[in-house]
């Protein structure tokens, strides 16, 4: 498993296909460079392929709440590169694997984290993170194989997210804090840009 860290993902929930490539420029030019957009999001699919086609090749762009594996199928057809869930359903991550997609399934439990890693999972979504906490998380640090990438997703902004850094996480997911419906292209690069400096200052510690 990659010791590299995954970093910032951003999860625009409810991201609408005419919105995509002005909120896609955003995110890429304040040095975010993986973007979920979620399957319970109006057209999610032409917004996954407007913003693969827009984003210079090293974003990686993809979708969140894949539940079954009809639905990788679809995201794959539609040039995503990772799949995220929220929980740990193993056919969803062997789907995804199988296809060479990056696959992120939501744990919550250690026998969750165990069970994604040995379907192939890439990293583990640490959901929601408010309820394991950064103290669970150092905890299952020292049973789960070296390299595993945790990342805490929920309650996540520019003021929580160095705390669970410093504490281990590989990177986080950020949602609501980060993108809502109708909020400005512009707003979204300067709360991408508040994270951007929170995750290098903690690569240069």
């Amino acid at each position: 498993m990659s010791s590299t860290p995954t970093g910032l993902i951003a999860i625009l929930r409810g991201l609408t296909p005419s919105e995509a490539p002005a909120i896609g420029r955003a995110l890429y030019s304040a040095g975010v460079r993986i973007l979920e957009v979620p399957l319970n999001s109006p057209d999610p699919l032409e917004s996954i392929r407007l913003l693969r086609e827009d984003l210079p090749q090293d974003a990686r762009v993809g979708a969140g709440t894949v539940l079954t594996r009809a639905q990788v199928a679809d995201v794959a057809a539609a040039a995503g590169e990772l799949i995220v869930s929220p929980n740990a359903d193993t056919d969803v991550i062997a789907a995804a694997v199988s296809r060479g997609l990056l696959s992120y399934p939501g744990v919550a439990t250690p026998t969750e984290a165990f069970a994604a890693l040995g379907a192939g999972a890439t990293a583990l979504k640490i959901f929601p993170s408010e309820t394991v906490g950064i103290a669970g998380m150092k905890a299952w640090s020292s049973v789960l194989p070296a390299g595993t990438q945790l990342l805490p997703v929920g309650g996540i902004d520019d003021r929580t997210l160095t705390p669970w850094l410093q504490a281990g996480a590989g990177g986080a997911g950020i949602g609501s804090w980060l993108y809502t419906p109708g909020r400005s292209a512009e707003e979204v690069s300067a709360r991408a840009a508040s994270l951007v400096d929170a995750w290098n200052a903690h690569l240069a510690a």
